[in-house]
């Protein structure tokens, strides 16, 4: 009929379409809203202008007297909204949007309806390196062009004027060339112009079914529009979370790579180490990994099995202790072509995936469980900062280590478990069809057909390109320490070929150490993790100092912690199992120089093999003891 209209109501939880019509009163139409937006009666005010002058009132008079026409905006406060300021509640209030899109507000907006909305959540603190960017200008800034500037030194023009941080041209011509612009540039992004972003608001996807719809019953049986989440449509992320990896040195990766070397199966380490700004991308993030720990895990030549590691929070415990958090994960996905001269094969092909649907998976997995604090979400998370880094062999035989992320169209699929992987296609996904224990909404992706033209596929399969974002991986010409040993100590996990941490080895470590400063030689990540987890003296309560010194670089603390119990009761269970130290390295922990008694096992100080006592030549290499 002609009489219906659809009039918009604005609130700060969002704008709701309200069905009504022409005749219909102010009185019955407050109900229609108050039942909308879930108030009572007289918990809120209907005004016609933004600036809260016009009050709709409980009355009977009809829509078409009170002027409101089809599609008019009318805009809703809260009883207990702060009225300070003229319209400062309508200027905050964020729209209704589809669960497939996401923009974002100002960040003096997006704070100021954070710290007012009743229905924002307790976010917790954001990581330190957003907390900077967000208070950085940004900007480009440009030198006069003597060719093209005709103005004086002081001036501007469009020839020199600063570029915004998240101008594509700029990106473009950088060496190489910017695929994904920072994600704090994508914020500058959307909450610039005119409305300097009021009106835009961060949306996680939502793949499930919106609870507590009471009309119809609960799917399979029934489903609604209110209820239903939106169709999805796949588009390639336009920024990224994290801009660059940076392992602090070689011997990182190289001490990670070992065992596959030494086994040919593959291996998974989580990466531990800090964020930092990347310089070389206008308000960029860097992952920067000082350490690999080596989860329990069981390993083929073609498979990996993460398992259940009961030293998971002790270990982030440690890792936070020194100032560091976990930043990603690395797999390695490499096969020997001939051990003997050490070449490997490009096992995967670059002109089919970047990564596996089943690696997709995994990475959406990690980065759901690590979500990024975000305060302009309300839901106060926000995409993820959790890289992906492997290590894959290159066309010229080399070990290259590339680094991705999936999207949060990806993370929102795995989360809602409605993505697959395809069994024959390692390169494509599938989407879930609904079925009576789950509903999935329709998932879909842009292509060119045959003849160019852009066609909308359904995804089932879908190309995981769509789904990942790429990451420059790299090393620094200047190497950086966080753990400054030099000589390292046994990686966790590795029994399997021999190489356990236990208190011979730990015996064979401070035997083998020459440096005279005692920081240098307890500074080594798995180390100190061996000693705060082992079973037959764990030091977790007592090893704060130590941790704190490492963090600092401190060699007094270092010295002051040495002189504790329990380092004592360490050297001790050290020389109980027979620990041969050389003298450098056993002044270096502070003990006698004296040789050992022949009566315990003694290691060889030329290829570390623990010998029976009473012999003078190593069993292994056959060299004298001395």
């Amino acid at each position: 009929m002609a009489d219906n209209i659809i009039v918009r109501v604005q609130s700060p939880d969002g704008m709701r379409k309200i069905p009504s019509t022409k005749r219909e009163t102010a009185a019955a139409f407050l109900k229609k809203v108050a039942k909308e937006f879930g108030f009572n009666t007289n918990g809120f005010s209907v005004y016609l202008n933004r600036d809260k002058t016009g009050e709709i009132l409980s009355q009977n008079k009809a829509l078409s007297l009170l002027k409101i026409k089809h599609g008019d905006m009318l805009y809703l406060v809260p009883s207990g909204a702060s009225t300070s300021s003229s319209g400062e509640v309508m200027d905050t209030a964020l729209p209704h949007t589809s669960s497939s899109s996401s923009s974002l507000p100002s960040v003096s907006s997006s704070s100021s309806l954070m710290s007012r909305s009743s229905s924002a959540p307790q976010v917790q603190e954001e990581d330190e390196i957003d907390q900077y960017l967000t208070k950085q200008d940004g900007k480009i800034y440009r030198n006069r062009d003597p060719q093209l500037c005709r103005h004086g030194a002081l001036g501007k023009c469009v020839h020199c004027v600063p570029l915004e941080p998240f101008d594509e041209d700029y990106l473009n011509h950088l060496d190489p060339p910017v695929k994904h612009m920072s994600f704090h540039a994508y914020l500058r992004k959307l909450t610039g112009g005119s409305d300097k972003g009021k009106f835009a608001a961060l949306e996680n996807i939502s793949c499930k079914i919106k609870s507590g719809c009471d009309v119809h019953p609960p799917w399979p049986e029934g489903i609604c529009t209110k209820c239903q989440p939106s169709a999805i449509i796949l588009n390639r992320q336009k920024y990224r979370h994290v801009d660059n990896i940076m392992f602090e040195n070689n011997t990182i990766a190289n001490s990670f790579l070992d065992f596959w070397r030494k086994t040919g199966s593959q291996r998974v380490g989580l990466l531990y180490g800090k964020y930092t700004e990347h310089t070389d991308i206008p308000l960029g993030i860097r992952a920067e990994v000082a350490a690999i720990y080596e989860p329990p895990q069981t390993a083929t030549q073609n498979s990996l099995e993460l398992l259940e590691d009961p030293k998971a929070a002790a270990v982030d415990e440690i890792a936070a202790k020194l100032g560091l958090c976990k930043v990603g994960w690395i797999f390695t996905d490499l096969l020997s072509e001939d051990t003997r001269i050490g070449t490997v094969r490009y096992t995967r092909n670059k002109d089919s995936h970047y990564l596996s649907s089943e690696e997709c998976i995994m990475a959406g997995y990690f980065q759901n469980q690590h979500s990024n604090p975000c305060r302009l979400s309300r839901d106060g998370f926000f995409g993820s900062k959790f890289v992906t880094v492997v290590a894959s062999g290159s066309p010229d035989n080399q070990v290259h280590f590339e680094g991705y992320q999936v999207s949060n169209q990806c993370m929102a699929l795995v989360r809602d478990e409605c993505l697959l992987p395809c069994k024959d296609a390692p390169e494509l996904g599938y989407a879930k069809e609904s079925s009576p224990e789950q509903y999935v909404p329709d998932v879909f992706y842009k292509d060119k057909d045959k003849f160019g033209n852009d066609v909308t596929f359904l995804a089932r399969p879908l190309p995981v390109e769509y789904l990942i974002i790429d990451i420059t991986t790299t090393f620094p010409k200047d190497p950086q320490y966080t753990f400054r040993s030099t000589q390292p100590f046994h990686i966790e996990n590795r029994d399997i070929i021999g190489e356990t941490q236990d208190f011979h080895s730990l015996a064979t470590y401070l035997s083998q150490c020459t440096s005279s400063s005692f920081l240098d030689v307890v500074s080594d990540f798995h180390l100190l993790l061996f000693l705060v987890t082992n079973e037959v003296m764990p030091l977790r309560d007592s090893i704060g100092l130590l941790l704190e010194a490492v963090r600092t670089s401190n060699e007094d603390l270092a010295q002051t912690w040495k002189k504790s119990e329990q380092w004592a009761t360490i050297e001790q269970l050290c020389s109980t199992v027979g620990g041969q130290p050389s003298s450098s390295g056993y002044a270096a922990m502070g003990g006698d120089s004296a040789p050992a008694s022949s009566s315990s096992m003694w290691s060889c100080l030329h290829c570390t093999f623990m010998n029976q006592p009473g012999t003078e030549h190593c069993e292994m290499c056959s060299l004298p003891r001395t």
